[in-house]
């Protein structure tokens, strides 16, 4: 029984590893898609969310099934949360990849509007921040899921310049406003998605470390 358990276990963390790979590709397809005005891209992390969404419900449903096949100890308890809990964030980044693939394909249809080096240095932070989450997941490592969670507040003040930057664009010439709506809803699902990143981070501290950080300050002690 302790060996089949210890089995499902090990599927668990590989499927959730394998979803988390589609995640991270479809992020940065969506980006490409749109850097590059690659409509086959774009179509491609649409077509990937659903595979996304699939890990989603098989997960889930592989989490129940490990609960009802023993008290887990505490350990494989939070390995077991922890899961559900990521699988929940790597969904939501699918869904806002699939928000800036659609964006392109929209934008893709007008004469290119410059993309703000603000942009293109929040893309790059988010992306960063995505892996690192995961990385620091598969070795274990807290430091670095602690070290990643502040950097959320740079991708935060990075949006919000970004916005400005469009908002004066669309005030200097009415021509930019369907361009610049479309790249603010672009910005803003790359905040979205260096906020799930550090959500799984703090899931990480959680399951290596026994310790809820989520209303803890920077340094992960209680505010």
């Amino acid at each position: 029984m302790q060996r089949h358990f210890d089995q499902e276990l090990g599927a668990l963390k590989d499927k959730l590893l394998t979803m988390a790979s589609h995640a991270e590709s479809a992020l940065v397809n969506a980006v490409k898609s749109l850097l590059e005005q690659d409509d086959g891209l774009a179509q491609e992390v649409e077509r990937q969310d659903s595979v996304i969404d699939q890990f989603e419900l098989e997960l889930d449903e592989l989490c129940i099934d490990l609960l009802a096949l023993r008290s887990p100890v505490a350990s494989d308890l939070r390995l077991i949360a922890v899961a559900m809990k990521i699988t929940q964030n790597l969904e939501r980044v699918g869904d806002e990849a699939t928000k800036i693939a659609r964006r392109a394909l929209t934008l893709n249809r007008e004469a290119p509007l410059a993309i703000s080096p603000d942009f293109l240095r929040m893309s790059g932070m988010a992306n960063d921040m995505l892996k690192d989450a995961l990385d620091a997941f598969v070795h274990g490592n807290t430091p670095k899921a602690r070290d990643l969670i502040p950097r959320d507040k740079a991708v935060d003040a990075l949006n919000k310049q970004v916005h400005r930057e469009l908002n004066d664009l669309m005030l200097a010439d009415p021509g930019n406003i369907n361009r610049a709506l479309n790249l603010m809803v672009v910005s803003k699902s790359l905040e979205r998605i260096a906020d799930h990143a550090a959500n799984i981070a703090e899931e990480v501290v959680y399951l290596y470390e026994a310790r809820d950080i989520r209303h803890a300050n920077q340094s992960g002690r209680p505010a």
